[in-house]
């Protein structure tokens, strides 16, 4: 089997500000994996949550929803009505209708609008100060940018534990 090297090892993205690469290469693991990841996953099992855990619908959804937040902030931005509704429904199945194939395909939609946002970033805008939700918490647009990836790269974790607890059926629980 030819493996690839994961993305940060594959060299430099073209268009993207070198201060960004990291960012921008943990975007694409992270697509990478959950695609891996997702790909024949059963519907079934999409909003189980086992052992009290969030469910893979909600880690697809948040992982497309917080990427569109904080770039968001990072371009100044507060955030609209369809971006707080969106964030109120995250984990919630809705009409029943969500479907796997379409929480990852919105999710690998949000890492190219994300990766043509880094595009256009001036390396000489990053340590301006952005102002995050309503309270207008302080950060910088690095401070957005790196946090995207930090945030993304944590629940593609929490997604992969989940869904191979799920395959995998009823989970004994040991403690230690």
């Amino acid at each position: 089997m030819n493996k690839k090297p994961e993305v940060w090892l594959r060299g430099p993205l073209d268009n993207v500000p070198a201060l960004l690469q990291p960012v921008a290469h943990a975007l694409l693991q992270a697509r990478e994996e959950v695609n891996a990841l997702m790909e024949g996953f059963p519907g079934d099992l999409l909003w189980q949550k086992p052992a009290g855990l969030a469910s893979p619908g909600f880690h697809l959804q948040h992982l497309t929803g917080v990427l569109n937040r904080l770039f968001t902030y990072a371009r100044g931005e507060q955030l609209d009505q369809q971006q707080l509704d969106y964030l109120s429904s995250e984990g919630k199945p809705g009409d029943g209708k969500l479907m796997v194939a379409e929480l990852v395909t919105q999710f690998n939609q949000q890492v190219d609008k994300a990766l043509l946002q880094l595009s256009k970033v001036e390396e000489s805008t990053l340590t301006d100060a952005r102002g995050v939700g309503r309270a207008k918490l302080p950060s910088t647009v690095i401070g957005l940018y790196g946090h995207a990836a930090e945030h993304t790269m944590r629940h593609v974790g929490q997604l992969l534990v989940t869904v191979k607890v799920l395959l995998a059926g009823k989970p004994e629980i040991k403690e230690d």
